[in-house]
């Protein structure tokens, strides 16, 4: 994306009135889609949503975290549907979604 709001410090703080550049979503999406595959396996995602609820300023720290939800069996594949959600340094959700991955039985 190359929207100046996440490169250009004149254009985020004196046209668009942030405090200054801050990320864009995906990069936060990204980053918790790979603790996401980190736990249940490269290629086994069927299915990942988020929603962005704050924005994330350059030197916050993120952790990311999911929660089994259910585990279920869908047209002969075992799956589990987990709650997500990422956290700057204070604490404070910026990203919360829902996935969905096929494990082995």
């Amino acid at each position: 994306d190359y929207n100046p709001l996440h490169t250009d410090t004149k254009y985020a703080t004196e046209i668009a009135k942030y405090p200054g550049v801050f990320a864009h979503g995906m990069l936060s999406m990204g980053l918790t889609g790979k603790m996401l595959t980190n736990y249940v396996g490269d290629g086994r995602l069927t299915k990942f949503g988020v929603r962005f609820s704050k924005q994330v300023w350059p030197g916050d720290t993120l952790t990311a975290t999911a929660t089994i939800e259910d585990l279920r069996e869908e047209d002969g594949q075992q799956l589990v549907d987990l709650s997500v959600q990422t956290v700057n340094q204070d604490g404070e959700v910026v990203i919360k979604g829902n996935a969905t991955a096929r494990i082995d039985a």
